[in-house]
């Protein structure tokens, strides 16, 4: 009779097992979110995304899209700038105004033959697809490696590179006559002793997100920063769940598309990145 018993309990658990949870923050699973994937940009119609594809790892890195159309998001496809083999594309930005799109890739440079890092390009989308790629000069851009750039509705751009022995620094690099000048370190109090990268800037340039991590082990998390009378404020840690409780886990490519906020999130599992966007409310006034 026992035995009975336990047959019947065996398989009612099979039955009624535990449905899989789904992260309702999680952006797109399936479509975007696929366990490689980071650095979100949307168009100010939130209707044309673009992200990088990982696979989990660094050693191909390649611009992807997919529109919405009649309200469901479309099949992924590589961007048709990005994909070259042997070349690596990261962290795509809309302008504010959705006309630009600036990225940054380590392809070959024509009159640097010898560098060997990431640059920063731009791409216009026109009403018949994207243009033709070009390179953003040799102020903004330098043999060190720029990378995680936003940009403004004034067309500077805030982006991340090595300072002379610092961990990576947060630059600025203002667009003049059409081109984008020598950078300026933002110093203090955004830039310290610890790594910081990844910045998002408002469009007009009120806050700023970016992360921060004290040592090359420690996971980053996501600050913000507020301009008040030409100067940053005092960086505060935006709350959970948007900066993960778990240890193990780094926030990072912040993006603001109206009242959300995107971000990727990523731990490291069996020697691979295991990395997805999330999407959360979000109101930078909360944290003033």
């Amino acid at each position: 009779m026992k035995m009975i018993v336990g047959m019947v309990l065996l398989s009612c658990s099979a039955v009624f097992a535990a449905p899989t949870v789904v992260d309702p923050a999680k952006f797109l699973p399936g479509v975007v979110s696929d366990d490689g994937a980071f650095g979100l940009t949307l168009a100010p119609d939130g209707a044309h995304a673009l992200w990088v594809a990982s696979g989990g790892g660094r050693e191909r890195l390649v611009i992807m899209e997919t529109r919405k159309v009649n309200g469901a998001w479309q099949a992924p496809s590589v961007a048709p700038f990005s994909g070259t083999p042997g070349w690596k594309d990261i962290d795509p930005m809309f302008s504010p105004d959705g006309k630009t799109l600036i990225f940054q890739s380590n392809r070959p440079v024509p009159d640097k033959p010898a560098r060997k890092g990431f640059d920063i390009y731009a791409v216009e989308r026109g009403a018949q697809g994207w243009g033709a790629v070009r390179h953003l000069g040799h102020d903004i851009n330098t043999d060190e490696s720029e990378s995680s750039a936003a940009i403004t509705a004034n067309g500077s751009i805030y982006f991340m590179k090595n300072a002379p022995g610092m961990d990576s620094d947060l630059w600025v690099s203002a667009l003049r006559e059409g081109r984008h000048g020598v950078p300026r370190n933002l110093g203090l109090p955004i830039n310290t002793q610890a790594r910081e990268s990844n910045p998002y800037v408002a469009p007009d340039e009120s806050y700023l997100i970016y992360f921060s991590a004290a040592t090359a082990e420690d996971q980053p998390d996501l600050f913000i920063s507020f301009r008040e009378n030409g100067q940053w404020s005092a960086p505060r840690r935006l709350k959970a769940p948007i900066n993960s409780a778990d240890p193990a886990d780094a926030e990072f490519t912040p993006f603001v598309h109206g009242t959300t906020l995107y971000l990727a999130r990523q731990r490291r599992e069996n020697g691979r990145f295991i990395e997805n966007i999330y999407a959360y409310p979000f109101s930078a006034a909360d944290y003033r």
